[in-house]
């Protein structure tokens, strides 16, 4: 069953076709990945649940709308239409954050375009005490990201605050400027224009993906709340696409309110973020 359900999703063009095939299983019987090696016969109901989400991952529907959850860091977050999908490579962020944040009490964290809440939980869980607010625009995500919240906080986490607002507005969280120890931010980065898998084409709403004509028109706006918000020294971290590694940290220098301005790479040595300190 899942070498056939394998070669269906390569034909599909599905870039990891054993693992989705597996965890698609996995997610139908309610056990973990590891225990398929154990069975040895799948029931009829089984087997039609599965081929229906097969089918719907062939078609190019997220695993992770498909299953209704995604991993990241330590978290398991609730995920479906009308929310960005965490990616792995987030989690360099999240660790340079917690870095930052190092034997700090009670810093003043502002996470800006939350989505599923993945960066602003992460820090909430994994530095207690930490105030974190997140702010995201979009009606359909800032749902994912209240309910990802709410679990959270019943899970035992530091509670996170859920605003509704955009990035770029400059009345954003007056009552923080200059107060803010941290702020850090998954925008939309991606080019006007640009060829995206056909996951992200179809599935990601578009106010998380579109940053305009080189795909930085949003992170403008972005630095300039940044600016306001942050103590002098307080740390900036903005995620960016592969071919924005020379572009996004000159647009930083060029703002003139930032200091420490040095871009990082991924884990496959890609260009992945940029991070910098409040001048002043």
């Amino acid at each position: 069953m899942l070498a056939a359900a394998a070669r269906r999703l390569t034909e599909a063009g599905v870039a990891s076709p054993r693992v989705d095939a597996e965890l698609l299983l996995a997610h139908v019987l309610g056990v973990p990945r590891t225990r398929l090696l154990t069975l040895d016969d799948v029931d009829a109901g089984a087997a039609a649940r599965f081929e229906t989400l097969l089918g719907q991952r062939a078609d190019r529907v997220p695993l992770q709308h498909l299953t209704g959850r995604a991993p990241f860091r330590y978290l398991e977050l609730a995920v479906g239409p009308g929310v960005f999908v965490p990616r792995p490579e987030t989690e360099q962020l999240v660790g340079w954050a917690l870095e930052q944040l190092a034997g700090a009490t009670g810093p003043v964290v502002v996470d800006l375009g939350s989505g599923s809440g993945a960066i602003a939980l992460s820090i909430a869980r994994e530095h207690p005490g930490a105030r974190v607010t997140a702010v995201e625009h979009d009606p359909g995500a800032i749902e994912w990201t209240r309910h990802n919240a709410r679990d959270r906080a019943a899970a035992g986490d530091t509670p996170v605050e859920v605003l509704a607002g955009d990035m770029t507005d400059p009345e954003l969280l007056r009552v923080l400027d200059g107060r803010v120890d941290l702020v850090v931010s998954n925008p939309p980065y991606v080019p006007d224009g640009a060829r995206v898998p056909r996951e992200v084409a179809d599935h990601d709403p578009p106010l998380a993906l579109w940053g305009g004509p080189d795909g930085l028109d949003v992170v403008r706006g972005l630095l300039g709340t940044a600016a306001r918000l942050l103590r002098p020294g307080g740390g900036l971290g903005i995620e960016h696409a592969d071919q924005q590694g020379g572009s996004l940290p000159a647009l930083v220098r060029a703002h003139g309110g930032f200091t420490e301005v040095d871009d990082h790479p991924d884990l496959a040595g890609r260009p992945r973020y940029t991070t910098a300190r409040r001048a002043g």
